[in-house]
């Protein structure tokens, strides 16, 4: 008698969604070693990306890097045709989790406890942003989103983020870019959120026309194709930058963390979503946490900590502190309850040393 296992066999669309979430995230987790070390092997022999060169273009590896991102973008792509967003979105925090364990194989990288413990804050903070987030209005056409878009509200948000991203890449980059890890990851996280607005509409058109409703008879949809096309060069030569100059488990988190707040504020206001008062009181908590947590991942990232080495910290403080205890309480008190200093060695005492 043959056994059947028909969860095996048949996935519900849940089920594909969160294989395919999961597959996202190692496969974009694992690109950004395989990357960063076609970026090292690009940077010996030639200009490094962090200095303007575009040397790693010719090195195998950093295309099998950006070939292991992209079918990683594709599986998360594919992923919210068959789950929701708030399954889908808080998975991507597991590409965190697989750079940081292969980098420090692969790259010698290290994350000290206080760097672990900001990275775990950022997801955190992360987690409770994504997962009170408003859902979004069901959509039935591209050119519903389309209306959406031309909303005051939304445009305002573009023209935000379009100056911004300009104002970073012709003045604030060429002064700060190499000394501050925020300023290529604010571009690429800027200019992420416009590209997932436009992936969705790309991904709602697309699925349209599987069930036989045309949309690429809208002209529409090639400005999104062209929208999408100009982001994803744009994040990734800047990504590229940040990888080159920065240790890869600190560029991950803090790229998870601004990508995600940027695409999820994006989505709050192209789909008008209303929000109660617990909602945006979760989300400005969750946004607190992702503050902390960079900020402590940023300004311990040099220190060497370890746990052991807090451990040995603590009993040298209590030993010395026990220790001045003890000597205090063995020097005699004046008349006036003052301390009083131990005579000098070869000083005999008198009283009117004493008084």
């Amino acid at each position: 008698m043959s056994m059947q296992f028909p969860d095996q066999e048949s996935l519900s669309d849940r089920n594909k969604g969160l294989v395919l979430a999961v597959s996202s995230s190692i496969f974009i987790g694992a690109s950004f070693i395989v990357k960063k070390k076609g970026l090292r092997a690009a940077g010996a022999t030639g200009i490094r990306a962090g200095s303007g060169g575009y040397s790693y273009l010719s090195k195998p590896l950093w295309w099998a890097g950006m070939v292991t991102m992209i079918v990683g973008e594709i599986a998360n792509f594919a992923a919210y045709a068959f789950a929701p967003a708030i399954l889908v979105t808080p998975l991507g925090a597991l590409s965190i989790i697989v750079s940081a364990v292969l980098a420090h194989y692969l790259l010698n990288e290290k994350l000290n406890l206080f760097g672990l413990l900001g990275g775990m804050l950022c997801v955190a903070g992360s987690l409770t942003i994504v997962l009170h987030a408003p859902e979004e209005r069901p959509i039935t056409s591209l050119l519903q989103v389309w209306q959406l878009a031309l909303q005051p509200g939304f445009l305002l948000y573009v023209v935000s983020a379009v100056a911004v991203t300009l104002v970073f890449m012709l003045h604030i980059a060429p002064a700060h870019g190499t000394t501050s890890i925020y300023v290529y990851i604010t571009i690429c996280s800027l200019v992420g959120s416009l590209s997932v607005m436009s992936c969705k509409a790309l991904g709602i058109a697309l699925k349209l026309t599987f069930e036989g409703d045309n949309q690429f008879v809208h002209p529409q949809i090639y400005f999104c194709l062209l929208v999408v096309a100009v982001c994803v060069v744009t994040q990734m030569n800047y990504l590229n930058k940040a990888l080159d100059l920065f240790n890869t488990a600190i560029v991950s988190p803090i790229y998870y963390v601004m990508f995600t707040t940027f695409t999820i504020t994006a989505s709050v206001i192209l789909f008008q979503e209303v929000q109660s008062p617990r909602q945006a009181t979760t989300e400005v908590c969750g946004f607190v946490t992702i503050v902390i947590g960079t900020f402590l991942l940023h300004s311990t990232k040099d220190l060497d900590i370890t746990l052991a080495g807090l451990n040995a910290a603590t009993k040298s403080t209590f030993s010395a502190a026990s220790l001045s205890e003890l000597q205090m309480q063995r020097l005699p008190l004046t008349s006036n309850g003052a301390l009083d200093s131990p005579a000098p060695t070869g000083h005999r005492m008198t009283n009117s040393d004493r008084f």
